[in-house]
């Protein structure tokens, strides 16, 4: 059994006699010389869906659940669905538009390396790849010879999502982009 301090976003865990899945975690460092440090994780119910707040001490164990991950591709949308797809046997995982909000600004067609976490038999949640690569709809031309200086533009990507970019990059580049800062890596 982890401690909660070894817990990391992602992860699937017992609590309560109920299995969730840990969708933030903020550390919070009392000012005390006394004060034990507390994880607050968010968390969803995998059963019924409902957010959970808790707060845990650093030294409090926790049991993860039983989990697999399965490689997948995204496949269509269906109303306020979005399937994926097995990457091994076909079989199509359906996600509700508001459970995966956060992941979609990352996800095209052609996103390769998703993970579906199953538990239980159902999936749960979405694990990103580190880094995607996205193409640039929207952002201010470019200026030639920015590339000696670190200024950047906010620019849109073909999902919505905006990050900075440097100067140089241009509309219609692709860009690889780094899923858990939401930061500009390199051009793809």
């Amino acid at each position: 059994m982890p401690k909660a301090s070894d817990i990391k976003k992602g992860s699937a865990i017992e609590h309560n006699g109920k299995v969730f899945f840990v969708k933030e975690i903020s550390k919070l460092t009392p000012s005390g010389r006394a004060g034990a440090t507390l994880f607050r994780m968010r968390m969803y119910d995998v059963a019924t869906g409902s957010k959970a707040d808790e707060s845990f001490k650093a030294d409090d164990m926790i049991n993860l659940a039983d989990f697999s991950r399965r490689s997948a591709t995204f496949s269509y949308v269906d109303g306020n669905e979005y399937v994926f797809m097995d990457s091994e046997d076909y079989t199509p995982y359906n996600f509700n538009k508001e459970a995966i909000e956060e992941e979609l600004l990352f996800i095209t067609e052609e996103t390769q390396g998703l993970q579906i976490l199953i538990v239980d038999g159902a999936p749960v949640a979405i694990e990103l790849p580190s880094a995607v690569d996205l193409e640039i709809v929207e952002t201010a031309p470019s200026i030639k010879g920015a590339s000696a200086s670190a200024r950047t533009k906010p620019a849109t990507m073909t999902t919505g999502l905006t990050v900075q970019v440097p100067e140089y990059i241009a509309n219609g580049e692709k860009v690889k982009i780094n899923t858990t800062e939401h930061k500009f890596m390199s051009r793809a």
